[in-house]
């Protein structure tokens, strides 16, 4: 491994995860870590495209490892968590001299954060080193003011991802951070983990925030620790927001981001929550970061005033470099000097803002973004399947979910179970459609592209479009 290289981590949460982190960091290499509940064709496309020379596998991800081996003939080093030729365990344990970091400057790429966009491809995000320093302060100042080495964090979700980045601060001011036994939510063991370690926060999103506070384990552990709970990644119910608070106390805190900004946008803390819809901004997602700038821009670019919806638009010091060897999504993300986040909404008199839909037909279940697209074009793989379209529409558990409207070949007859094991190794289990509706033929524009604002409305006016759990 050597200064500039691609270092590709497809792992379940585990120290390694993080040892891996500062080892590649060190290095002056850049971090590619990927969600473990990718498919192998999925996870190789990511090992291609960011160009890792590396590869470390979580020995569990064989058939991932393979592929991403076949793909990838750039690959020149293979390391396993786990079992394997090469394990990181035997390197970890390995003695070393003590050695100098690799020298890097501010805007030297330290993690390439993979997002999607319409197109359905994922896309890396260039996360550099001054901008991680910069959001390590933000989060820090915005999110968990106060914290110490005094402090304890528990990890509920990927480390790939926004969990890992919540690390950084933790890290940083010598605070331990805690991850469950396995891969899965275990509301049990995360309450007992809070009682034992004296955990005082953790950073979820609305879902599994609501799992947590509804499992009756909340009630036999003391959680009277916690300080700080960060919710981010999709709205929250009101209802679920209030059984929190009414839970945990005023220790809610919501932020609104997204990868290329490392969740710099808003912040709505602790003392702007309340059971009272009087005594806070109900709806809101916030106001802007410290050290961000946040504006509602219309579609020529000018500033849209307190009131009046546009699209959600954000600079600063948290804002990424560009997409990976993309150059035009990187232009189109950026015009008018502004990152365009793709979420319609408007900011009221004070500068709170209010997400009221989003631009593109981009959904997000149970935390995670889903791009109806990328569901489409394999769904339209399938023999039986002529036309498709696949949209988002509110769940009560998940924030969001998937709904795929079908038009069938001719005389042909297909039902749920063979389509989700046509889903079945080509997509991550959580952008599957929850529920399937066959129609005759979709409604289109004068220009024959499908109109899913017109699937919306006619799926709306269904009684009982049918739903998976």
């Amino acid at each position: 491994m050597k200064h500039g290289d691609k270092v590709l981590l497809h792992a379940r949460n585990s120290n390694a995860v993080l040892e891996t982190m500062f080892a590649t960091w060190m290095l002056g290499a850049t971090w590619v870590p990927t969600n473990f509940r990718l498919t192998p064709p999925e996870v190789s496309y990511l090992a291609v495209s960011s160009g890792a020379s590396v590869h470390i596998f979580d020995s569990a991800f064989p058939d991932h490892a393979a592929m991403a081996r076949t793909e990838n003939t750039g690959c020149r080093l293979e390391i396993w968590i786990g079992d394997g030729p090469l394990t990181w365990e035997a390197l970890a344990t390995e003695p070393h001299p003590p050695r100098r970091p690799a020298d890097v400057d501010r805007d030297h790429p330290a993690w390439f954060f993979y997002t999607s966009g319409t197109t359905g491809r994922p896309k890396a995000g260039v996360l550099t080193h001054g901008q991680m320093d910069y959001v390590i302060c933000n989060h820090l100042c915005d999110l968990m003011p106060g914290t110490t080495e005094a402090d304890a964090s528990l990890v509920v979700a990927p480390l790939s991802h926004g969990a890992g980045i919540h690390a950084l601060p933790q890290i940083a001011r010598g605070a331990p951070t805690i991850l469950l036994s396995g891969e899965r939510l275990d509301c049990e063991e995360a309450w007992a983990l809070v009682e034992k370690h004296r955990v005082t926060n953790m950073f979820t999103v609305p879902t599994i925030l609501t799992m947590l506070t509804r499992h009756d384990a909340v009630d036999r552990h003391d959680h009277s620790s916690l300080r700080y709970v960060i919710y981010a990644g999709a709205p929250m119910y009101r209802a679920d927001q209030v059984h929190a608070l009414r839970k945990l106390g005023p220790v809610l805190v919501q932020y609104f981001g997204m990868g290329e900004v490392t969740g710099n946008i808003t912040v709505l803390p602790p003392a702007l929550h309340s059971l009272d819809d009087g005594d806070m901004p109900v709806g809101s997602c916030g106001f802007p970061r410290t050290g961000m700038d946040v504006t509602i821009l219309g579609s020529d670019g000018t500033h849209l005033p307190a009131g009046t919806t546009g699209e959600i638009c954000v600079r600063g010091p948290g804002v990424f470099a560009g997409y990976h060897n993309n150059p035009e999504a990187t232009a189109k993300a950026t015009t008018f000097g502004w990152f365009h986040t793709g979420d319609l909404g408007h900011m009221d008199e004070r500068g709170f803002v209010y997400i009221t839909g989003r631009e593109s037909d981009m959904y997000i279940s149970g935390g995670s973004n889903v791009y109806p697209r990328e569901i489409e074009e394999v769904l339209l793989t399938h023999p039986a399947v002529a036309e498709a379209c696949v949209l988002g529409l509110p769940h009560e558990k998940w924030g969001e979910s998937g709904v795929a409207v079908l038009v069938l070949e001719a005389g042909a007859k297909v039902g749920e179970d063979e389509l989700l094991a046509h889903l079945e190794g080509k997509l991550a289990k959580y952008k599957w459609p929850a529920s399937f509706a066959f129609w005759p033929e979709l409604p289109k524009s004068g220009y024959g592209k499908v109109t899913k604002r017109d699937v919306r409305r006619l799926l709306e006016a269904e009684t009982n479009p049918g739903t998976r759990p």
